[in-house]
Parts: C-alpha cells; structure tokens; sequence
C-alpha cells in the first residue's frame, strides 16, 4: 500500500514522512486473522459516507456482536440498518465508498476498513480496499450496558443550518467525537477523535476548533482534507442514546501562536458547518463511563 499525495504532503510538513512510511506495511487489502477475531465481538461502527451534493457524512452502525460479518478475506456483511433519517443508505446509492471504523471502547481498540459497498434492504456488503488496526490513544474507557433499550419513544430528527444553544453544549462537554473524510480516488475514511470535555471549543453557532494530537502519523485523515475540505462530524451521547451529526467543511490550521490555545497540540482543525442533523432516540444501546485516556493532554 501506498500514501496518496495529500497524506505526503501532510506527512511532509509533520516532519514524519519516513515513519509513516515505514507504517505502510500495516495497511493490509484483505481481513487477516486477527481482524476477523475483533469484528466477531463488536457492536459499534461509524460509516463515512459521500452525499449527492458531495458532502461527507458519518453515521452510526450497531447490532449484536458480529453484526460485522466476514464473509471471506476481502468481503463483509454489515448486519444494521440505520434509522430512516440517517443519510447513509441514500449516500451509498449515489456513492458506493465507505469508510469504516469498527471501535472497542472497552479494550481501546479500533480497525480502520474502507471499500465499495453494495446496499441490500436488511444488510451492507464492502469489497474491502483496505484494513489496519489503530493505536489505543484518546481513547475513553466505555462499557457497553447489557441491556438493550427497548424504548418507548420513536427517534425525532431536527435538521438545522446551526447549533442550537443544546447542540453546543452538548459538544462543549464532549470527549470523543468521530470525523469523517474523503479522498475522490483513495476512498472514504472514518477515524475517532479523544481528549478532556472542552478540547472541542465553540467559535460560534456555524464554527468549531478542535486540536490533532500525536497519533500514528500516517495522517489519512488530513491528508484527504489537504486534497478535500469537505467533512462530516458525529457526537453521540453514550448515556441516553442521541445522535449529532453535522457536515461542513474543514480547515487545517499549523499556526504555532493559535497552537498554543490548546495543551498537546500539534495541529489544530477549524470546521465551518454547514448542516446540523440531530436524532433523539437514535441508539437502543448504552455505554457507561470508565475512564479516561491516560494520554489525553
């Protein structure tokens, strides 16, 4: 496997470019041994996905454990299927690829897949392109509750052209979010985000920053941003079952003097929503704190 040209450009600049690419013999086109063993137990996915309009989206995917089913090496089966207000379906009509984070909050891990996907009406098939395992970093400890929640209440959908005043507190509060990207001939990417309540700071109701920690150095995520800015961020709230979704653009800031702002930043991203897609109900399951990351800066 090879890095496009964004993720060397960023990998430049980062002052990482043999690092990373020593990395590339992780990045694997077929589902090892080892990944078929984690996607057997997990319950939790966030799908990047490309709309009609060419915004980037990323949405959330769970089910039973194994509800990532491998089919063979190079083929899943995602066994889900989203609420009706979630963009993912209709996305993947238009836009056959997808990026997958399948992620463990308990144990701190996470694989990284992308491919094509063929929609059917109960189930999502992806020829698999790619597929490495990430590092545990900013990752907080969640348990998921045993119970499924069989709730009373249908999902409300409420699509916004900002954050309302409980949308932004909402995120000021956060300590994990999603982002989803996308590279016109790479693929799409989904990858977590972690740190202590408030590493995402409000510029205002259309406008967000939020700090790159030292990570992987492979940069897939900046690097399809250097090629294209557009972006999808998704928040969830592990107690109650929420969904926040907004889809905008993306902008990655190296000024040394704004870096300054927010402790252990390498970087910093500055996103400009431009659609807000909030979903009450959204999830029957529960997570219940751990702790936090013991490299959160």
């Amino acid at each position: 496997m090879s890095f496009h040209s964004g993720e060397i450009t960023v990998q430049t600049q980062a002052g990482v470019r043999e690092e990373a690419q020593r990395l590339c013999n992780v990045i694997s086109s077929t589902i090892k041994p080892s990944a078929q063993e984690f996607l057997h137990t997990q319950q939790l996915a966030i799908a990047s996905t490309v709309d009609s309009k060419a915004r980037v989206w990323a949405s959330l995917l769970t089910g039973k454990p194994g509800f990532v089913e491998v089919l063979n090496t190079q083929i899943i089966q995602i066994n889900a299927t989203p609420i009706q207000t979630d963009p993912l379906h209709q996305n993947l009509q238009n836009n056959n690829n997808i990026g997958l984070l399948v992620i463990d909050l308990a144990n701190r891990k996470r694989l990284r897949l992308n491919g094509k996907a063929e929609v059917n009406q109960e189930n999502i098939k992806v020829q698999i392109q790619q597929v490495f395992f990430n590092c545990p970093k900013y990752i907080q400890i969640r348990h998921i509750e045993k119970t499924v929640i069989d709730s009373l209440e249908q999902p409300e959908t409420f699509i916004r052209d900002a954050l309302s005043e409980t949308n932004q507190l909402w995120i000021t509060q956060a300590d994990t979010f999603f982002i989803a990207s996308y590279h016109p001939e790479s693929g799409a990417d989904a990858s977590h985000r972690g740190g202590l309540p408030g590493f995402v700071q409000l510029v205002n109701s259309n406008k967000l920053v939020f700090p790159d920690y030292s990570g992987n150095n492979m940069f897939q995520t900046f690097g399809n941003l250097i090629v294209n800015p557009k972006a999808g961020l998704f928040f969830i709230d592990f107690e109650q079952g929420h969904t926040l979704q907004l889809t905008g653009k993306a902008k990655v800031i190296w000024d040394i003097e704004r870096l300054s702002e927010f402790a252990g930043a390498q970087r910093l991203v500055e996103f400009n929503i431009e659609q807000v897609l909030e979903i009450r109900n959204a999830c029957s399951r529960r997570w219940r704190f751990g702790e936090y990351s013991p490299v959160n800066p």
